[in-house]
């Protein structure tokens, strides 16, 4: 306990000169950087509820061809974890800003690639089973990246205004989901169905290798972490920052998944799964759903924005408490409204869910990086934030599974926001009490 003391101390000490021009600089970068992990991630995710189903699986059952499809979703996040522990002991060991290089390329090439996948018409079992391969390496890059970008931009930003920066890259949420919806939208409109579903797909997955050169430019210009650096000079890098972690930080890193897990989970069961059971349950067209999950991604970004600066002002962790909370009340009125039929109320729907349980995810990072002191924060985060993804990645396949035993009718999935949201909120009322204590940085 002393010596994690000795550490907060030294990272407080650290951050002080730090200047919101600095701040601002690597948020920037960070947001960036983020944006494309999500772009490509959502990909996926639209790809598995409207494309893989059909062209990668084939079954004349299309509830089964769907399960398959989101369980190829699921691997992806499952795969996470271990990324997580392999670029997290990196980056506590030799750096956060070089590891970020390398989960960024990654991202990018594997996401290029799944656009020039045959399909399973063209190669048979090899298609899906390259599919497969591709996500579980995207998976293993994705858990590098989150954690890093925002272990980077919280080192980087004054105590006080934790709060606020840690909200950034999480805008990056939003924005791939825009571009990532965004994109397919537009083909929806201006091609044909068979069009786009031969070949129209393809094209927002290529535009990921264009992204990544830009990414990978504002990246290489960013500095290492005050914090990291300091721990170098001082030679109290942590030498087995995994083993440190299990051993010292264990209740932390089930508070951390579970802070992360409704801003995650909730989000795919709003958007992957929303998708897939409006068009293929409700009958409704590819382009409203794709609308729908555009203008909540709009909305979330003000939202998340709100969330930071609530953090400021009143800690962290209330915000994930009461944002919990309201996304639970909300949860059962937003299904039923996208029941409806009726266009409007379908978005809303859509926007009310995702925008309410965007709260707790603006302050998740926060807390997050608040559990783990800074020798073993990078590890911590990664751990916390993909056991929450790798839960996650199986939602819409819960969902699908547990709304077609019900009859395809909607409660199910109801409950299983409900769920996740309180669970969240409850851990919102325990992290205050697991937190580093760093001065001037409320919880």
């Amino acid at each position: 306990m002393s010596e994690q003391k000795t550490t907060a101390s030294a990272e407080a000490s650290a951050t002080t000169e730090l200047s919101i021009k600095d701040a601002n600089k690597v948020a920037a970068g960070a947001l960036i950087g983020t944006a494309l992990e999500w772009y490509d991630f959502f990909l996926f995710s639209a790809a598995a509820a409207l494309i893989f189903n059909v062209q990668y699986f084939t079954s004349e059952n299309a509830t089964a061809a769907a399960l398959a499809s989101f369980a190829t979703f699921g691997v992806g996040l499952a795969a996470r974890p271990i990324g997580g522990l392999i670029f997290g002991r990196m980056g506590d060991k030799v750096g956060r800003r070089r590891v970020l290089m390398i989960t960024i390329v990654g991202i990018g090439v594997v996401t290029g690639l799944i656009g020039l996948l045959p399909t399973y018409a063209a190669i048979g079992f090899a298609a899906p089973a390259l599919l497969v391969l591709l996500r579980i390496f995207q998976g293993l890059f994705v858990g590098g990246e989150w954690s890093g970008a925002m272990t980077l931009v919280v080192e980087n930003a004054p105590l006080h205004l934790r709060a606020r920066y840690a909200a950034i890259p999480q805008i990056g949420s939003p924005i791939g989901t825009i571009l990532s919806s965004g994109g397919f939208f537009v083909f929806t409109l201006i091609l044909s169905q068979d069009s786009f579903h031969s070949w129209g797909w393809r094209i927002p997955f290529l535009v990921a290798i264009p992204l990544l050169l830009v990414a990978v430019y504002i990246r290489s210009r960013l500095e290492e972490s005050p914090v990291f650096r300091q721990l170098e000079e001082s030679g109290e890098v942590e030498k087995s920052p995994i083993t440190t972690t299990f051993r010292d930080s264990w209740k932390q890193i089930i508070i951390g998944m579970a802070a992360a897990l409704l801003g995650v989970g909730g989000f795919y069961l709003v958007t992957a799964f929303c998708v897939w059971y409006g068009v293929n349950v409700l009958g409704y067209d590819d382009s409203l759903l794709l609308l729908g999950s555009m203008v909540a991604a709009a909305v979330e970004i003000f939202v998340l924005i709100w969330g930071g600066m609530l953090g400021t002002k009143y800690g962290a962790s209330r915000v994930i408490l009461w944002g919990g909370v309201a996304s639970a009340v909300v949860a059962v009125p937003a299904f039923f409204m996208f029941e409806s039929g009726v266009p409007a109320l379908v978005v809303i729907a859509m926007t009310l869910a995702v925008g309410t349980l965007s709260l707790p995810y603006a302050a998740s990072g926060t807390v997050m990086t608040g559990l783990f002191p800074a020798t073993t924060r990078y590890t911590g985060v990664s751990m916390s934030q993909n056991a929450a993804g790798m839960i996650s990645g199986f939602i819409p396949l819960l969902a699908t599974g547990f709304v077609a035993s019900a009859g395809d009718h909607w409660w199910p999935a109801a409950a299983m926001l409900a769920f996740l949201s309180l669970f969240t909120a409850f851990a919102g009322a325990i992290a205050p009490k697991l937190s580093v204590d760093l001065p001037g940085f409320k919880h």
